[in-house]
């Protein structure tokens, strides 16, 4: 091989991958603990790190067992939080090819053999170095039986064996593993941190690459060094020279978020046209519907959090100009509209995805959204319900509930006014819909006119009332009910009002139901009839017997005189006028 050939090219995560703790970058609480203990010599016999990917679980794994192993650069050095990275254990280790270092990939290998053979050989000291350490990455996608049989060894190891675990479902680790570790959460890499260590390693490249752009990286990799470094790598390559924000947006696939506040604020004017054609024109300039969805869902998220706590507008990855701009909109924009959005913007997200045409499906999501800024407030709707007329009174249905119905409707019951936007008159008309119906009695007597015997029947028998307010029912089962009465039954209602009725069930609270309320003396005695010894017996030997009638000896006494042939007072004798 030529001396002038070049060297293979490494990509940036693993050549500026952190050797020592000096180079991690935002754990500073989790250095300073490991230094505290190497320098009081109590070494954990097992360590378990935890984090979101790409923060350096692994890599700190590694670090340590340099630390427990280096012997320093003249061979007398004992462990350290500083390994010279000269030694032979240094090297070997970085390099991966310690032979009493070894690492286990748990994703891979989970079984209980895989763990017996480490069991086996813990008992074997080490052949060159201080300790014998074995990690173990992912280490929760271990078998239930993998654990059971660490367990003992991980609780008693020898002296010369220390565990180092990494994982980012910690909440997957037994109990009886984890009160066995030290545990060491490594956190998100904060935005300051992560655009120092961008511009540190494009600096060593000698890569020109702007600070908007770097601030692009940095939001999209979210707190992970590996995936920021494996971005700038992308970047740098990308750029083909100086590298702006423009590609580095076309790379990740971003909108322009500068546009995407001026759709966000087309959409709160409630200008459909406007918002149309501007998120046409992105389009067409290749943005992806779903990010520029996703953006806007970002963009309310950050504004909702900065008019609840505006030190959150200083965050570095965002320009000067966009935290103006948010700030404006976090103290003009009320927080109903900024969740609601939100709610809106969540479920809009979901139909694009799975839209056969995305850009329609985003089209149909902004038209929907513009109609945020037009909904009424809660004060503007209860002073608008105020200045119309009351309706006229329901009508009763026979049964005494007529009368608490009209008491029950409050000033909440009002028919739709005249004049106001389409939102207004769209949730006036809901409210003057509901308000026919102020009492159960009537949701009942609307089944019956609309001629539903079985959902009639349902309703009267197995519906145990917990609470009712028009447009919303809430109630308990009977045991026998159908499993389908709470989904038919908002669903009718909806059909036949033309409203949507939140109907839900709950396991317990209900008032009786009106089958029990109108026949209660005959489960009464029905209930009296089962305790009876002589009918229980009967039931006992015939368990599919079904008591069909009840009478009480009042009744068996009237029932005997009625059916008795009548007696006839004056016989007619032929002889007699003879």
């Amino acid at each position: 091989m030529s001396d002038s050939q070049p060297s293979q090219y490494r990509v940036l995560a693993r050549k500026y991958r952190p050797e020592t703790f000096a180079d991690l970058v935002g754990q500073e609480a989790m250095v300073r603990t490991l230094k505290n203990a190497f320098a009081a010599d109590r070494i954990a016999q097992a360590f378990i790190m935890t984090g979101i990917r790409g923060t350096g679980k692994t890599t700190t794994a590694r670090i340590i067992a340099k630390g427990m192993n280096c012997i320093g650069p003249d061979g007398t050095g004992g462990p350290t939080t500083e390994p010279c990275g000269v030694c032979e254990h240094c090297v070997a280790i970085m390099e991966g090819r310690h032979v009493d270092v070894m690492e286990m990939d748990a994703a891979s290998r989970t079984g209980v053999g895989d763990i017996r053979e480490i069991i086996d050989s813990v008992r074997y000291r080490a052949a060159s170095a201080r300790y014998k350490i074995y990690i173990i990455d992912e280490v929760h996608m271990l078998s239930t039986n993998a654990f059971n049989a660490l367990l003992k060894t991980l609780e008693e190891p020898p002296a010369h064996v220390k565990f180092i675990f990494a994982t980012t479902e910690i909440r997957k680790v037994p109990v009886t593993v984890l009160s066995r570790c030290q545990r060491f959460d490594l956190r998100r890499i904060e935005p300051e941190d992560m655009l120092g260590l961008l511009r540190k390693i494009a600096g060593s490249e000698g890569a020109q690459i702007t600070d908007e752009a770097l601030a692009l990286i940095t939001r999209a990799a979210e707190g992970s060094a590996r995936d920021a470094t494996s971005l700038l790598d992308q970047a740098i390559s990308h750029g083909a020279g100086e590298t702006g924000a423009d590609q580095v947006r076309a790379m990740l696939g971003l909108a322009d978020r500068g546009r995407v506040l001026d759709l966000m604020d087309l959409i709160l004017k409630g200008d459909a046209g406007g918002a149309l054609r501007e998120i046409g024109s992105q389009y067409a300039e290749g943005a992806d519907p779903l990010a520029v969805l996703r953006d806007l869902a970002e963009i309310t998220h950050w504004v909702s959090v900065v008019k609840i706590t505006p030190d959150a507008a200083e965050d570095p990855t965002i320009s000067p100009d966009e935290r103006a701009r948010g700030s404006e909109m976090a103290a003009r924009l009320p927080m109903r509209v900024l969740a609601r959005m939100w709610q809106m913007l969540l479920k809009a997200l979901e139909e694009v995805a799975a839209a056969p045409n995305a850009m329609m499906a985003a089209e149909m999501a902004v038209i929907r959204l513009t109609h945020v800024a037009d909904l009424p407030s809660p004060e503007e709707l209860v002073r608008k319900l105020e200045s119309t007329p009351p309706p006229p009174p329901a009508p009763g249905n026979g049964n005494g509930g007529g009368g608490h119905a009209s008491g029950s409707t409050g000033g909440l019951a009002r028919p739709m006014g005249g004049g106001g936007g389409g939102a207004a008159q769209a949730a006036l008309a809901v409210e003057s819909a509901l308000a026919r119906y102020p009492s159960f009695d009537h949701v009942v007597e609307l089944i019956r006119a609309n001629r539903d015997g079985k959902l009639l029947a349902d309703v009267e028998t197995d519906v145990r009332l917990v609470s009712y307010q028009p447009g919303r029912i809430e109630f308990e089962p009977t045991e026998r009910a159908p499993a389908d009465l709470a989904q038919r039954l908002g669903r009718q209602l909806q059909a036949w009002t033309g409203t949507r009725w939140a109907v839900s069930v709950v396991s317990s609270g209900g008032a009786p139901t009106i089958d029990e309320m109108r026949n209660a003396e005959k489960y009464r005695l029905e209930a009296e009839a089962k305790a009876h010894p002589l009918v229980q017996a009967v039931l006992a030997q015939f368990p599919k017997a079904k008591i069909t009638d009840i009478r009480t000896p009042e009744q068996i006494a009237a029932a005997a005189i009625t059916e008795a042939l009548p007696e006839v007072e004056d016989e007619w004798d032929p002889f007699e006028d003879g």
